[in-house]
């Protein structure tokens, strides 16, 4: 099989849903001599980037998108492990769901697409206090993204924009926000540098928040 095609094939199978399929032809490229970046970049976040528009055009649902998930992440564990320790990711991105609020599957959702687009993920969970999000600041990340479900936990999106603020890390860091009650005038109102309505414009945001500070 050509590279190109097996990429293609890699993608199809990201967005068939199909782990069994993409383990093979992960395990295909590295028997190939194929670089293992390529495959991921050319490969899985292709099929995951696909996956997104479909989510956001409403082709796909929750459960499709973690089973897709499920199957990138069958030819990336496999793939990563070929790679070698000079490969630098494209940045670091900390995501958690704020404190007060639990439901992380949208978190979980962007996690697997911006690992795929090259994203060294730091995963800080869900009900994650002001104080964690500014640790993860100070380690160095280049962009924190926090997502809230529930109305009553979306201020403390803005209580972590001003800990940054007040912690003097504002300006080496970008911040994004989403959720479903989360909207482009919210994030005006506490400062976000982005706010994204679904994971695939998440992933867009993050990378050009990414390149921002670079």
């Amino acid at each position: 099989m050509e590279p190109q095609a097996l990429y293609r094939a890699l993608a199809e199978a990201v967005v068939g849903m199909k782990p069994q399929r993409v383990a093979e032809l992960a395990r295909r490229a590295i028997e190939l001599g194929l670089m293992p970046d390529q495959a991921i970049t050319e490969g899985l976040a292709r099929g995951m980037k696909q996956v997104g528009e479909k989510f956001a055009a409403r082709e796909y649902f929750v459960p499709e998108v973690l089973l897709a998930s499920k199957a990138m992440y069958a030819g990336f564990d496999i793939l990563r492990a070929e790679l070698g320790s000079d490969r630098k990711p494209r940045g670091r991105v900390a995501l958690g769901v704020v404190q007060g609020d639990i439901h992380d599957i949208g978190k979980n959702i962007v996690k697997v697409m911006v690992q795929a687009a090259g994203f060294e993920v730091v995963d800080l969970g869900r009900n994650v206090p002001v104080d964690e999000f500014v640790r993860a600041a100070d380690k160095g990340v280049d962009v924190i993204g926090m997502s809230s479900l529930m109305t009553t936990t979306m201020p403390n999106m803005g209580k972590v924009i001003e800990a940054l603020d007040k912690a003097g890390l504002r300006g080496g860091v970008r911040t994004i926000i989403g959720g479903a009650p989360v909207n482009a005038r919210f994030c005006e109102q506490v400062g976000a540098d982005a706010w994204a309505p679904d994971a695939h414009s998440a992933v867009i945001a993050i990378e050009k928040l990414a390149a921002c500070g670079t």
